[in-house]
């Protein structure tokens, strides 16, 4: 394994540990209930859900506009 990989994976990882304490200290030190915190996520993962689809329809778009106009030439 390279340097670089070595480095990635420990920050993919490091990344992924804070954000496990994160969502523990909000639990824990400040009451957020397990219910609260899931609906979050869920919430979040539908945003970027949608932020995705959306880009994808517009480059759709963009790629069909750009075949369409240059056909004729």
């Amino acid at each position: 394994m390279s340097k670089a990989s070595r480095k990635y994976y420990r920050t993919l990882l490091l990344g992924v540990a804070a954000m496990a304490a994160l969502v523990w200290s909000a639990v824990d030190q400040f009451g957020i209930p397990w219910a609260d915190m899931l609906n979050l996520l869920l919430t979040t993962v539908a945003v970027i859900g949608m932020v995705i689809a959306c880009a994808a329809v517009c480059v759709g778009l963009w790629v069909g506009l750009s075949k369409l106009l240059h056909k004729g030439e």
